[in-house]
């Protein structure tokens, strides 16, 4: 989405962006690596063929040598028609074309290990092939093979699946960083919100009954008109939306998708913050732009979920 075409006018498979100032505004350390010992100046060149881009309103250099791009508003506001869309696609992208995966690593079942450790490295091997196909990466097809059956086991993990459910167990895997702490089954089974391993399911469920809500009463998304969504809340939400495919470009070259599982949890509070405005739970009087972004933040949600092989449920 925008983070993808800003990499491809950047012509770099890795930019090195973070979020600028603003929502719709991103920077780049990538004139450092052009050139270490004079990035300001490769900072003007690449902000001078920037700004030719119609859809990009302003390309500066800050600092010692970065490059802030804002985009238009109305090219961030479209966001959501392009990503309710474009469905499961909107988080793939070209990042990792060319380069080929071996998925040995990932054959370990996670039901069938003995410890919270096994189990993470199991699922970060895993997750990493996902989100590396995802962004345009295949897999070596010599090196390709079908996860045996997990073997019985009555190990911790087993006990929290069993427990919290898998869902859960497996974002709150995907969520814990290397050496991280293990995750408590009371914990992550429980239905609140400061739970991440049910934010985010929630968020999604949020973003579906708004859709539902305005269903039944006739109400579709239909026309757009970019200026309508101009909300602070409605504008970081977008914003965040536009980093879906860059984060799983990132955390698939780190091999860390922790950080993508952490990017959903942030894109989660995103959600259910704009969900639960007057604008979009007075349903009789919600715009078709606010029922665009409410589908853009299902489907966003829905896709890295199911990247990271978890349901998205519509209810909860």
């Amino acid at each position: 989405m925008l983070t993808a075409g800003l990499r491809r006018a950047i012509g770099a498979d890795d930019p090195q962006l973070r979020p600028g100032p603003v929502p719709g505004s991103y920077t780049s350390s990538l004139p450092f690596r052009l050139d270490p010992g004079d990035p300001r100046t490769a900072a003007e060149g690449l902000a001078a063929r920037l700004s030719e881009q119609l859809w990009i309103a302003k390309a500066e250099v800050t600092g010692p040598g970065f490059v802030t791009v804002t985009v238009t508003h109305a090219a961030l506001a479209r966001l959501a028609i392009r990503i309710a869309n474009a469905g499961p696609a909107c988080a793939e992208s070209d990042a990792l074309a060319g380069r080929t995966i071996d998925p040995a690593r990932s054959a370990l079942p996670i039901p069938g290990v003995d410890s919270w450790p096994q189990a993470r490295a199991a699922l970060a091997a895993e997750l990493t092939v996902r989100l590396a196909t995802a962004a345009g990466a295949v897999i070596d097809p010599e090196r390709a093979q079908v996860p045996a059956p997990p073997p019985p086991s009555r190990g911790p993990v087993a006990e929290a699946v069993a427990y919290a459910g898998p869902d859960a167990v497996r974002f709150a895997l995907a969520r814990m960083p290397p050496g991280g702490r293990a995750p408590e089954a009371a914990v992550i089974a429980r239905h609140v919100l400061a739970n991440p391993a049910y934010a985010v399911r929630y968020a999604h469920a949020a973003a579906a009954a708004v859709l539902r809500w305005a269903a039944a009463l006739g109400t579709r998304p239909a026309g757009f008109t970019p200026r309508l969504l101009a909300e602070p809340g409605e504008l970081a939400l977008l914003d965040a939306l536009s980093w879906l495919p860059e984060r799983v470009a990132v955390a698939a070259r780190r091999g860390r998708p922790d950080e993508f599982a952490g990017y959903l949890a942030e894109l989660a509070a995103r959600t259910i913050d704009t969900m639960s405005t007057s604008s979009f739970t007075k349903i009789p009087d919600i715009s078709s732009e606010r029922l665009w972004l409410a589908d853009a933040a299902r489907t966003g949600l829905a896709a890295g979920l199911g990247l990271l092989g978890i349901d998205a449920p519509p209810r909860l």
